[in-house]
Protein backbone atom coordinates (compact mmCIF):
# COMPACT_ATOMS: atom_id res chain seq x y z
CA UNK A 1 0.00 0.00 0.00
CA UNK A 2 2.87 2.34 0.88
CA UNK A 3 4.57 1.65 -2.47
CA UNK A 4 1.34 2.46 -4.32
CA UNK A 5 1.02 5.80 -2.54
CA UNK A 6 4.66 6.69 -3.32
CA UNK A 7 4.10 5.88 -7.02
CA UNK A 8 0.98 8.05 -7.13
CA UNK A 9 2.83 10.91 -5.44
CA UNK A 10 5.68 10.77 -8.00
CA UNK A 11 3.15 10.52 -10.88
CA UNK A 12 1.22 13.63 -9.86
CA UNK A 13 4.47 15.58 -9.23
CA UNK A 14 5.40 15.00 -12.88
CA UNK A 15 1.87 15.83 -14.15
CA UNK A 16 0.25 18.30 -11.71
CA UNK A 17 -2.49 19.26 -14.21
CA UNK A 18 -4.02 15.81 -13.97
CA UNK A 19 -3.93 16.01 -10.17
CA UNK A 20 -5.94 19.23 -10.08
CA UNK A 21 -8.33 17.86 -12.69
CA UNK A 22 -9.11 14.80 -10.57
CA UNK A 23 -9.47 17.01 -7.47
CA UNK A 24 -12.00 19.23 -9.26
CA UNK A 25 -14.01 16.20 -10.41
CA UNK A 26 -14.07 14.86 -6.87
CA UNK A 27 -15.39 18.15 -5.45
CA UNK A 28 -18.00 18.45 -8.21
CA UNK A 29 -19.27 14.92 -7.54
CA UNK A 30 -19.58 15.70 -3.84
CA UNK A 31 -21.50 18.88 -4.57
CA UNK A 32 -23.97 17.04 -6.82
CA UNK A 33 -24.66 14.46 -4.10
CA UNK A 34 -25.26 17.24 -1.58
CA UNK A 35 -27.61 19.14 -3.90
CA UNK A 36 -29.56 15.99 -4.76
CA UNK A 37 -30.25 15.27 -1.11
CA UNK A 38 -31.26 18.89 -0.51
CA UNK A 39 -33.88 18.88 -3.32
CA UNK A 40 -35.47 15.55 -2.41
CA UNK A 41 -38.56 17.33 -1.01
CA UNK A 42 -38.90 19.94 -3.79
CA UNK A 43 -42.50 20.88 -4.68
CA UNK A 44 -44.00 19.42 -7.83
CA UNK A 45 -45.49 21.36 -10.72
CA UNK A 46 -49.29 21.70 -10.71
CA UNK A 47 -50.90 19.83 -13.53
CA UNK A 48 -48.19 17.17 -13.66
CA UNK A 49 -49.25 13.51 -13.42
CA UNK A 50 -47.76 13.24 -9.94
CA UNK A 51 -49.85 16.04 -8.34
CA UNK A 52 -53.56 16.17 -7.72
CA UNK A 53 -53.82 19.34 -9.80
CA UNK A 54 -53.31 17.23 -12.83
CA UNK A 55 -56.57 15.48 -12.19
CA UNK A 56 -58.63 18.63 -12.14
CA UNK A 57 -59.21 18.56 -15.87
CA UNK A 58 -60.22 21.34 -18.21
CA UNK A 59 -62.96 23.88 -17.70
CA UNK A 60 -61.53 25.56 -14.56
CA UNK A 61 -59.19 28.26 -15.89
CA UNK A 62 -60.08 30.73 -13.12
CA UNK A 63 -59.37 28.23 -10.39
CA UNK A 64 -56.13 27.43 -12.16
CA UNK A 65 -55.05 31.03 -11.82
CA UNK A 66 -55.89 30.92 -8.14
CA UNK A 67 -53.74 27.84 -7.72
CA UNK A 68 -50.76 29.55 -9.34
CA UNK A 69 -50.99 32.52 -7.02
CA UNK A 70 -51.37 30.27 -3.99
CA UNK A 71 -48.38 28.20 -5.07
CA UNK A 72 -46.22 31.30 -5.25
CA UNK A 73 -47.17 32.30 -1.70
CA UNK A 74 -46.56 28.83 -0.32
CA UNK A 75 -43.11 28.63 -1.87
CA UNK A 76 -42.17 32.10 -0.78
CA UNK A 77 -43.09 31.63 2.85
CA UNK A 78 -41.71 28.18 3.71
CA UNK A 79 -39.60 28.65 6.85
CA UNK A 80 -35.94 27.99 6.29
CA UNK A 81 -36.31 27.52 2.53
CA UNK A 82 -32.98 28.10 0.76
CA UNK A 83 -34.48 28.65 -2.69
CA UNK A 84 -37.45 30.76 -3.80
CA UNK A 85 -39.56 28.99 -6.39
CA UNK A 86 -41.62 30.76 -9.05
CA UNK A 87 -45.42 30.81 -9.15
CA UNK A 88 -45.55 27.65 -11.25
CA UNK A 89 -44.49 25.50 -8.28
CA UNK A 90 -47.02 24.18 -5.78
CA UNK A 91 -46.42 21.70 -3.01
CA UNK A 92 -48.95 18.87 -3.29
CA UNK A 93 -47.52 16.51 -0.74
CA UNK A 94 -48.44 16.73 2.93
CA UNK A 95 -45.31 14.86 4.00
CA UNK A 96 -41.99 16.04 2.49
CA UNK A 97 -39.58 13.26 1.64
CA UNK A 98 -35.83 12.89 2.07
CA UNK A 99 -33.89 15.44 4.07
CA UNK A 100 -36.85 17.82 4.00
CA UNK A 101 -38.86 15.31 6.05
CA UNK A 102 -36.12 14.98 8.62
CA UNK A 103 -35.65 18.72 8.80
CA UNK A 104 -39.41 19.47 9.20
CA UNK A 105 -40.39 16.49 11.37
CA UNK A 106 -40.30 18.54 14.56
CA UNK A 107 -42.48 21.35 13.18
CA UNK A 108 -44.88 18.86 11.52
CA UNK A 109 -45.33 16.97 14.79
CA UNK A 110 -45.92 20.19 16.73
CA UNK A 111 -48.48 21.36 14.16
CA UNK A 112 -50.30 18.04 14.42
CA UNK A 113 -50.35 18.23 18.22
CA UNK A 114 -51.65 21.80 18.10
CA UNK A 115 -54.32 20.84 15.58
CA UNK A 116 -55.43 17.86 17.66
CA UNK A 117 -55.63 19.86 20.87
CA UNK A 118 -57.47 22.62 19.01
CA UNK A 119 -60.06 20.16 17.68
CA UNK A 120 -60.55 18.72 21.17
CA UNK A 121 -61.25 22.21 22.50
CA UNK A 122 -63.66 22.94 19.63
CA UNK A 123 -65.74 19.78 20.13
CA UNK A 124 -67.92 21.65 22.63
CA UNK A 125 -68.68 24.51 20.24
CA UNK A 126 -68.81 22.87 16.78
CA UNK A 127 -69.20 19.43 15.23
CA UNK A 128 -67.87 18.47 11.81
CA UNK A 129 -70.67 16.97 9.70
CA UNK A 130 -69.03 16.37 6.33
CA UNK A 131 -67.94 17.52 2.88
CA UNK A 132 -70.65 19.04 0.67
CA UNK A 133 -71.04 20.19 -2.93
CA UNK A 134 -71.14 23.97 -3.52
CA UNK A 135 -72.15 26.03 -6.54
CA UNK A 136 -71.15 29.62 -7.27
CA UNK A 137 -74.57 30.32 -8.80
CA UNK A 138 -76.59 28.80 -5.95
CA UNK A 139 -74.71 28.57 -2.68
CA UNK A 140 -75.09 25.68 -0.26
CA UNK A 141 -74.92 28.07 2.72
CA UNK A 142 -76.69 31.32 1.88
CA UNK A 143 -75.89 33.53 4.82
CA UNK A 144 -72.94 35.79 5.43
CA UNK A 145 -69.62 35.03 3.70
CA UNK A 146 -66.08 36.42 3.81
CA UNK A 147 -62.69 35.52 2.33
CA UNK A 148 -59.12 35.65 3.58
CA UNK A 149 -56.57 34.17 1.20
CA UNK A 150 -53.80 34.43 3.75
CA UNK A 151 -55.01 33.78 7.31
CA UNK A 152 -58.20 31.71 7.15
CA UNK A 153 -58.64 29.13 9.92
CA UNK A 154 -61.46 26.78 10.93
CA UNK A 155 -61.87 28.52 14.29
CA UNK A 156 -62.06 31.98 12.70
CA UNK A 157 -64.82 30.87 10.34
CA UNK A 158 -66.76 29.14 13.11
CA UNK A 159 -66.39 32.12 15.43
CA UNK A 160 -67.65 34.64 12.84
CA UNK A 161 -70.65 32.50 11.93
CA UNK A 162 -71.52 31.73 15.57
CA UNK A 163 -71.23 35.39 16.56
CA UNK A 164 -73.89 36.23 13.97
CA UNK A 165 -76.25 33.49 15.07
CA UNK A 166 -75.82 30.99 12.22
CA UNK A 167 -76.20 27.23 12.70
CA UNK A 168 -73.60 26.14 10.14
CA UNK A 169 -70.11 27.26 9.12
CA UNK A 170 -68.51 26.03 5.90
CA UNK A 171 -65.00 26.46 4.54
CA UNK A 172 -64.10 26.28 0.85
CA UNK A 173 -61.01 26.63 -1.34
CA UNK A 174 -58.76 26.94 1.71
CA UNK A 175 -59.70 30.57 2.28
CA UNK A 176 -63.45 31.13 1.96
CA UNK A 177 -65.99 31.04 4.81
CA UNK A 178 -69.76 30.69 4.35
CA UNK A 179 -72.48 30.76 7.01
CA UNK A 180 -76.08 29.61 6.92
CA UNK A 181 -79.05 28.08 8.69
CA UNK A 182 -79.73 25.35 6.11
CA UNK A 183 -77.54 23.04 4.04
CA UNK A 184 -79.03 23.13 0.56
CA UNK A 185 -76.86 20.65 -1.37
CA UNK A 186 -75.80 17.00 -1.45
CA UNK A 187 -72.90 15.30 0.30
CA UNK A 188 -69.58 14.86 -1.48
CA UNK A 189 -66.73 12.42 -0.95
CA UNK A 190 -64.44 13.35 1.93
CA UNK A 191 -61.47 13.04 -0.44
CA UNK A 192 -62.80 16.03 -2.40
CA UNK A 193 -62.36 18.33 0.61
CA UNK A 194 -58.59 18.26 0.30
CA UNK A 195 -57.33 21.86 0.63
CA UNK A 196 -55.33 23.03 3.63
CA UNK A 197 -56.48 26.19 5.43
CA UNK A 198 -54.41 29.22 4.51
CA UNK A 199 -53.96 30.14 8.15
CA UNK A 200 -53.34 26.62 9.56
CA UNK A 201 -51.86 23.87 7.42
CA UNK A 202 -52.89 21.18 9.91
CA UNK A 203 -56.63 21.58 9.13
CA UNK A 204 -58.71 21.14 5.99
CA UNK A 205 -60.78 23.98 4.56
CA UNK A 206 -62.87 22.37 1.83
CA UNK A 207 -61.81 22.11 -1.79
CA UNK A 208 -62.71 23.36 -5.25
CA UNK A 209 -66.49 23.89 -5.11
CA UNK A 210 -66.52 21.75 -1.96
CA UNK A 211 -67.43 22.84 1.58
CA UNK A 212 -66.16 21.44 4.87
CA UNK A 213 -69.25 22.10 7.03
CA UNK A 214 -69.50 22.36 10.82
CA UNK A 215 -72.65 22.56 12.95
CA UNK A 216 -72.28 25.26 15.60
CA UNK A 217 -73.65 23.76 18.79
CA UNK A 218 -73.66 27.03 20.76
CA UNK A 219 -75.43 29.08 18.11
CA UNK A 220 -78.91 28.19 19.30
CA UNK A 221 -78.21 29.06 22.95
CA UNK A 222 -75.90 32.07 23.04
CA UNK A 223 -75.99 33.83 19.66
CA UNK A 224 -79.52 33.30 18.29
CA UNK A 225 -80.96 36.38 19.91
CA UNK A 226 -82.69 39.34 18.37
CA UNK A 227 -79.84 41.51 19.66
CA UNK A 228 -77.76 40.14 16.81
CA UNK A 229 -80.17 41.74 14.32
CA UNK A 230 -79.83 45.38 13.24
CA UNK A 231 -82.68 47.78 13.99
CA UNK A 232 -83.71 49.61 10.80
CA UNK A 233 -86.63 51.69 12.10
CA UNK A 234 -90.39 52.22 11.87
CA UNK A 235 -91.91 52.25 8.36
CA UNK A 236 -95.36 52.57 6.85
CA UNK A 237 -96.89 49.32 5.61
CA UNK A 238 -96.29 48.93 1.84
CA UNK A 239 -99.33 48.98 -0.46
CA UNK A 240 -99.08 45.33 -1.46
CA UNK A 241 -97.44 43.71 1.53
CA UNK A 242 -97.74 40.15 0.19
CA UNK A 243 -95.55 41.08 -2.81
CA UNK A 244 -93.18 43.43 -0.98
CA UNK A 245 -92.69 40.97 1.91
CA UNK A 246 -93.49 37.52 0.48
CA UNK A 247 -93.12 35.37 3.62
CA UNK A 248 -95.39 35.90 6.61
CA UNK A 249 -96.83 34.12 9.61
CA UNK A 250 -99.42 34.88 12.29
CA UNK A 251 -97.86 34.80 15.77
CA UNK A 252 -100.34 35.26 18.60
CA UNK A 253 -97.47 35.16 21.08
CA UNK A 254 -95.36 37.58 19.04
CA UNK A 255 -91.95 38.88 20.15
CA UNK A 256 -89.01 40.41 18.31
CA UNK A 257 -87.02 37.27 18.98
CA UNK A 258 -89.64 34.99 17.38
CA UNK A 259 -90.09 37.10 14.24
CA UNK A 260 -86.35 37.56 13.68
CA UNK A 261 -85.76 33.82 14.10
CA UNK A 262 -88.62 32.99 11.72
CA UNK A 263 -87.26 35.26 8.95
CA UNK A 264 -83.71 34.02 9.56
CA UNK A 265 -84.83 30.42 9.07
CA UNK A 266 -86.64 31.46 5.88
CA UNK A 267 -83.36 33.00 4.65
CA UNK A 268 -84.64 36.59 4.39
CA UNK A 269 -82.57 39.65 5.42
CA UNK A 270 -85.54 41.73 6.63
CA UNK A 271 -87.87 40.97 9.52
CA UNK A 272 -90.94 43.25 9.82
CA UNK A 273 -93.22 43.11 12.88
CA UNK A 274 -96.86 44.18 12.45
CA UNK A 275 -98.64 43.50 15.74
CA UNK A 276 -99.32 39.74 15.67
CA UNK A 277 -98.07 39.28 12.08
CA UNK A 278 -94.44 38.64 11.11
CA UNK A 279 -93.38 39.52 7.54
CA UNK A 280 -90.09 38.68 5.82
CA UNK A 281 -88.49 39.85 2.60
CA UNK A 282 -85.83 41.93 0.86
CA UNK A 283 -85.47 45.70 0.54
CA UNK A 284 -86.99 46.49 -2.89
CA UNK A 285 -88.51 49.44 -4.73
CA UNK A 286 -91.82 48.43 -3.12
CA UNK A 287 -90.25 48.60 0.33
CA UNK A 288 -86.96 50.59 0.09
CA UNK A 289 -86.61 51.60 3.78
CA UNK A 290 -85.83 55.20 2.83
CA UNK A 291 -88.72 57.04 4.51
CA UNK A 292 -88.64 56.36 8.23
CA UNK A 293 -91.62 57.24 10.38
CA UNK A 294 -91.75 58.45 13.98
CA UNK A 295 -90.95 55.47 16.22
CA UNK A 296 -93.86 56.41 18.47
CA UNK A 297 -96.14 55.00 15.75
CA UNK A 298 -94.61 51.53 16.27
CA UNK A 299 -94.64 51.37 20.07
CA UNK A 300 -97.47 48.85 20.49
CA UNK A 301 -96.33 46.21 22.99
CA UNK A 302 -95.58 42.67 21.87
CA UNK A 303 -98.13 40.02 22.99
CA UNK A 304 -95.32 37.68 23.97
CA UNK A 305 -92.94 40.21 25.54
CA UNK A 306 -94.34 43.24 27.35
CA UNK A 307 -91.06 45.18 27.35
CA UNK A 308 -90.72 45.05 23.55
CA UNK A 309 -92.49 46.90 20.71
CA UNK A 310 -93.95 44.94 17.81
CA UNK A 311 -95.38 47.62 15.50
CA UNK A 312 -98.96 47.75 14.25
CA UNK A 313 -100.92 46.67 11.19
CA UNK A 314 -100.16 50.04 9.53
CA UNK A 315 -96.64 50.77 10.81
CA UNK A 316 -94.01 48.02 10.70
CA UNK A 317 -91.03 47.74 13.01
CA UNK A 318 -88.16 46.45 10.84
CA UNK A 319 -84.98 44.59 11.78
CA UNK A 320 -82.20 43.38 9.49
CA UNK A 321 -81.41 39.74 10.22
CA UNK A 322 -78.02 38.11 9.89
CA UNK A 323 -78.99 36.57 6.53
CA UNK A 324 -76.79 38.00 3.82
CA UNK A 325 -78.58 39.56 0.84
CA UNK A 326 -76.89 37.78 -2.06
CA UNK A 327 -78.50 39.84 -4.83
CA UNK A 328 -75.41 42.08 -4.99
CA UNK A 329 -72.62 39.67 -4.02
CA UNK A 330 -71.67 38.32 -7.47
CA UNK A 331 -68.59 40.00 -8.97
CA UNK A 332 -66.53 39.39 -12.08
CA UNK A 333 -64.11 41.07 -14.48
CA UNK A 334 -65.45 43.09 -17.40
CA UNK A 335 -66.42 40.77 -20.30
CA UNK A 336 -64.76 43.09 -22.86
CA UNK A 337 -61.82 45.45 -22.50
CA UNK A 338 -62.88 48.90 -21.28
CA UNK A 339 -62.35 51.68 -23.83
CA UNK A 340 -61.88 54.33 -21.16
CA UNK A 341 -59.93 54.37 -17.91
CA UNK A 342 -61.90 55.76 -14.96
CA UNK A 343 -60.01 56.77 -11.81
CA UNK A 344 -61.34 56.43 -8.28
CA UNK A 345 -59.10 59.16 -6.89
CA UNK A 346 -58.71 60.18 -3.29
CA UNK A 347 -56.25 61.36 -0.71
CA UNK A 348 -55.08 58.42 1.47
CA UNK A 349 -57.48 57.83 4.35
CA UNK A 350 -60.46 59.31 2.49
CA UNK A 351 -62.38 56.01 2.20
CA UNK A 352 -61.16 54.73 -1.18
CA UNK A 353 -61.28 51.06 -0.12
CA UNK A 354 -64.82 51.47 1.20
CA UNK A 355 -65.89 53.19 -2.03
CA UNK A 356 -64.38 50.30 -4.03
CA UNK A 357 -66.41 47.85 -1.96
CA UNK A 358 -69.61 49.77 -2.68
CA UNK A 359 -68.87 50.09 -6.41
CA UNK A 360 -68.12 46.38 -6.77
CA UNK A 361 -71.39 45.44 -5.07
CA UNK A 362 -73.39 48.02 -7.05
CA UNK A 363 -71.99 47.13 -10.50
CA UNK A 364 -71.02 43.46 -10.12
CA UNK A 365 -67.54 44.19 -11.54
CA UNK A 366 -64.13 44.21 -9.87
CA UNK A 367 -62.25 47.45 -9.31
CA UNK A 368 -58.54 47.80 -10.05
CA UNK A 369 -55.67 49.68 -8.47
CA UNK A 370 -52.72 51.82 -9.55
CA UNK A 371 -50.77 49.92 -6.89
CA UNK A 372 -50.78 46.37 -5.47
CA UNK A 373 -51.84 45.66 -1.91
CA UNK A 374 -51.69 41.98 -0.97
CA UNK A 375 -53.94 42.42 2.06
CA UNK A 376 -56.71 43.85 -0.15
CA UNK A 377 -56.32 41.02 -2.64
CA UNK A 378 -56.57 38.49 0.19
CA UNK A 379 -59.82 40.13 1.32
CA UNK A 380 -61.48 39.61 -2.05
CA UNK A 381 -60.45 42.57 -4.22
CA UNK A 382 -59.46 40.32 -7.13
CA UNK A 383 -58.75 43.25 -9.47
CA UNK A 384 -55.83 44.25 -7.24
CA UNK A 385 -53.43 42.02 -9.19
CA UNK A 386 -54.39 43.28 -12.64
CA UNK A 387 -52.27 45.97 -14.25
CA UNK A 388 -54.15 49.24 -13.96
CA UNK A 389 -54.28 49.55 -17.77
CA UNK A 390 -55.61 46.01 -18.29
CA UNK A 391 -59.13 47.28 -19.05
CA UNK A 392 -60.70 44.40 -17.10
CA UNK A 393 -61.84 46.48 -14.11
CA UNK A 394 -64.64 49.04 -13.79
CA UNK A 395 -62.45 51.77 -12.25
CA UNK A 396 -58.93 52.26 -10.88
CA UNK A 397 -58.00 53.25 -7.33
CA UNK A 398 -55.30 55.93 -7.21
CA UNK A 399 -53.81 58.43 -4.78
CA UNK A 400 -51.63 60.05 -7.45
CA UNK A 401 -51.84 63.80 -7.99
CA UNK A 402 -49.30 64.66 -10.68
CA UNK A 403 -50.39 66.16 -14.02
CA UNK A 404 -49.03 63.27 -16.10
CA UNK A 405 -50.72 60.63 -13.94
CA UNK A 406 -54.05 62.48 -13.87
CA UNK A 407 -54.13 63.04 -17.63
CA UNK A 408 -53.67 59.31 -18.23
CA UNK A 409 -57.31 58.79 -17.11
CA UNK A 410 -60.34 59.60 -19.25
CA UNK A 411 -62.58 60.47 -16.30
CA UNK A 412 -62.55 60.28 -12.51
CA UNK A 413 -64.58 60.00 -9.33
CA UNK A 414 -62.87 62.33 -6.86
CA UNK A 415 -63.58 61.29 -3.27
CA UNK A 416 -62.96 64.07 -0.73
CA UNK A 417 -63.06 63.66 3.05
CA UNK A 418 -62.75 66.00 6.02
CA UNK A 419 -58.94 66.41 6.36
CA UNK A 420 -59.04 66.05 10.14
CA UNK A 421 -60.64 62.60 9.77
CA UNK A 422 -58.62 61.60 6.68
CA UNK A 423 -55.26 62.40 8.28
CA UNK A 424 -56.07 60.36 11.39
CA UNK A 425 -57.35 57.44 9.29
CA UNK A 426 -54.19 57.37 7.17
CA UNK A 427 -51.97 57.67 10.25
CA UNK A 428 -53.76 54.66 11.78
CA UNK A 429 -53.34 52.70 8.54
CA UNK A 430 -49.67 53.57 8.26
CA UNK A 431 -48.84 52.41 11.78
CA UNK A 432 -51.61 49.87 12.45
CA UNK A 433 -52.75 48.42 9.11
CA UNK A 434 -56.07 48.71 7.25
CA UNK A 435 -58.26 48.06 10.30
CA UNK A 436 -55.71 48.58 13.06
CA UNK A 437 -54.70 51.59 15.13
CA UNK A 438 -51.50 53.52 15.68
CA UNK A 439 -49.95 53.03 19.11
CA UNK A 440 -50.22 55.70 21.79
CA UNK A 441 -46.46 56.29 21.49
CA UNK A 442 -46.85 57.21 17.80
CA UNK A 443 -49.49 59.85 18.56
CA UNK A 444 -47.42 61.35 21.40
CA UNK A 445 -44.05 61.02 19.66
CA UNK A 446 -42.51 62.92 16.77
CA UNK A 447 -44.26 60.76 14.15
CA UNK A 448 -47.64 62.52 14.35
CA UNK A 449 -46.40 66.17 14.04
CA UNK A 450 -44.13 65.19 11.14
CA UNK A 451 -46.98 63.32 9.47
CA UNK A 452 -49.35 66.31 9.67
CA UNK A 453 -46.69 68.70 8.38
CA UNK A 454 -46.05 66.48 5.34
CA UNK A 455 -49.55 65.18 4.56
CA UNK A 456 -51.82 68.17 5.27
CA UNK A 457 -50.55 70.19 2.24
CA UNK A 458 -50.97 67.07 0.09
CA UNK A 459 -54.65 66.84 1.07
CA UNK A 460 -55.23 70.24 -0.57
CA UNK A 461 -52.94 69.84 -3.61
CA UNK A 462 -54.45 66.44 -4.38
CA UNK A 463 -57.94 67.95 -4.83
CA UNK A 464 -56.65 71.06 -6.62
CA UNK A 465 -54.62 68.99 -9.11
CA UNK A 466 -57.55 66.73 -10.00
CA UNK A 467 -59.84 69.72 -10.46
CA UNK A 468 -57.25 71.38 -12.68
CA UNK A 469 -56.00 68.49 -14.82
CA UNK A 470 -58.86 65.97 -14.68
CA UNK A 471 -60.84 65.60 -17.93
CA UNK A 472 -64.23 64.68 -16.48
CA UNK A 473 -64.36 64.75 -12.69
CA UNK A 474 -67.31 63.78 -10.47
CA UNK A 475 -66.77 65.12 -6.94
CA UNK A 476 -68.19 62.96 -4.15
CA UNK A 477 -67.80 63.91 -0.50
CA UNK A 478 -67.21 61.00 1.86
CA UNK A 479 -69.64 62.51 4.36
CA UNK A 480 -72.40 62.74 1.74
CA UNK A 481 -71.79 59.13 0.73
CA UNK A 482 -72.28 58.01 4.33
CA UNK A 483 -75.34 60.21 4.81
CA UNK A 484 -77.15 59.38 1.56
CA UNK A 485 -75.53 56.27 0.13
CA UNK A 486 -78.28 55.42 -2.36
CA UNK A 487 -78.25 58.77 -4.19
CA UNK A 488 -74.46 59.23 -4.17
CA UNK A 489 -73.84 55.67 -5.33
CA UNK A 490 -76.30 56.24 -8.19
CA UNK A 491 -74.19 59.21 -9.29
CA UNK A 492 -70.96 57.19 -9.13
CA UNK A 493 -72.40 54.22 -11.03
CA UNK A 494 -73.80 56.60 -13.65
CA UNK A 495 -70.32 57.99 -14.39
CA UNK A 496 -69.06 54.42 -14.83
CA UNK A 497 -71.60 53.87 -17.60
CA UNK A 498 -73.54 51.16 -15.77
CA UNK A 499 -77.33 51.12 -15.67
CA UNK A 500 -78.08 51.24 -11.95
CA UNK A 501 -80.45 48.49 -10.83
CA UNK A 502 -82.37 49.92 -7.89
CA UNK A 503 -82.88 46.58 -6.18
CA UNK A 504 -79.15 45.98 -6.36
CA UNK A 505 -78.42 49.39 -4.85
CA UNK A 506 -80.87 48.62 -2.06
CA UNK A 507 -78.98 45.38 -1.47
CA UNK A 508 -75.74 47.37 -1.20
CA UNK A 509 -77.25 49.50 1.56
CA UNK A 510 -77.62 46.38 3.69
CA UNK A 511 -74.03 45.22 3.00
CA UNK A 512 -72.34 48.61 3.10
CA UNK A 513 -69.71 48.12 5.81
CA UNK A 514 -67.40 45.59 4.11
CA UNK A 515 -64.25 44.12 5.69
CA UNK A 516 -62.28 47.33 6.29
CA UNK A 517 -64.20 49.21 8.93
CA UNK A 518 -62.28 50.15 12.05
CA UNK A 519 -63.93 49.47 15.37
CA UNK A 520 -65.01 52.58 17.23
CA UNK A 521 -63.90 51.05 20.53
CA UNK A 522 -60.39 52.49 20.38
CA UNK A 523 -61.02 56.15 19.68
CA UNK A 524 -58.48 58.58 21.09
CA UNK A 525 -59.48 60.11 24.39
CA UNK A 526 -57.95 63.47 23.39
CA UNK A 527 -57.71 65.71 20.34
CA UNK A 528 -54.30 65.09 18.69
CA UNK A 529 -54.40 68.39 16.77
CA UNK A 530 -52.54 71.36 18.25
CA UNK A 531 -53.75 74.96 17.64
CA UNK A 532 -50.94 75.38 15.09
CA UNK A 533 -52.07 72.26 13.22
CA UNK A 534 -55.71 73.45 13.18
CA UNK A 535 -54.70 76.85 11.82
CA UNK A 536 -52.69 75.19 9.05
CA UNK A 537 -55.45 72.73 8.08
CA UNK A 538 -58.21 75.37 8.20
CA UNK A 539 -56.30 77.37 5.60
CA UNK A 540 -56.18 74.36 3.30
CA UNK A 541 -59.93 73.74 3.79
CA UNK A 542 -60.71 77.32 2.70
CA UNK A 543 -58.49 76.92 -0.38
CA UNK A 544 -60.26 73.72 -1.47
CA UNK A 545 -63.70 75.19 -0.70
CA UNK A 546 -62.95 78.19 -2.93
CA UNK A 547 -61.65 76.00 -5.76
CA UNK A 548 -64.82 73.86 -5.70
CA UNK A 549 -67.12 76.88 -5.78
CA UNK A 550 -65.20 78.46 -8.68
CA UNK A 551 -66.16 75.40 -10.73
CA UNK A 552 -69.84 75.78 -9.79
CA UNK A 553 -69.65 72.83 -7.41
CA UNK A 554 -70.91 72.70 -3.86
CA UNK A 555 -68.21 73.61 -1.39
CA UNK A 556 -66.95 71.40 1.40
CA UNK A 557 -69.62 70.07 3.82
CA UNK A 558 -70.51 72.21 6.81
CA UNK A 559 -69.06 69.73 9.30
CA UNK A 560 -65.54 70.67 8.09
CA UNK A 561 -66.17 73.90 10.07
CA UNK A 562 -65.73 74.91 12.81
CA UNK A 563 -62.97 72.86 14.32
Amino acid sequence: MAKLLVKLQRYFRRKPVRFFTLLALYLAAGSLVFLHSGFAGEPTVPGSPRGPAGAEGPGLPYLGVMQLSRGFKAAATVPGAARRHGPWFKSTSKEPSGRGKARDSGSTRSRALRGRSGREKEEDRARYIGCYVDNTRRRTLRGMSFFDYKKMTVFRCQDNCAERGYLYAGLEFGAECYCGHKIQAANASESECNMECKGERSNTCGGINRLSIYRLELAQESARRYGSAIFRGCFRRPDNVSIALPASQLMLNMSVDKCVDFCTEKEYPLSALAGTSCHCGFPTTLFPLHEREDEQLCTQKCPGEEFESCGTAEFLLVYQTQVQDNRCMDRRFLPTRAKQLVALASFPGAGNTWARHLIELATGFYTGSYYFDGSLYNKGFKGERDHWRSGRTICIKTHESGQKEIESFDSAILLIRNPYKALMAEFNRKYGGHIGFAAHAHWKGKEWPEFVANYAPWWATHTLDWLRYGKKVLVVHFEDLKRDLFVQLQRMVGLLGIAACEDRLLCVEGQKDGNFKRSGLRKLEYDPYTPEMRKLISGYIKTVDTALKLRNLSGVPDDYYPR
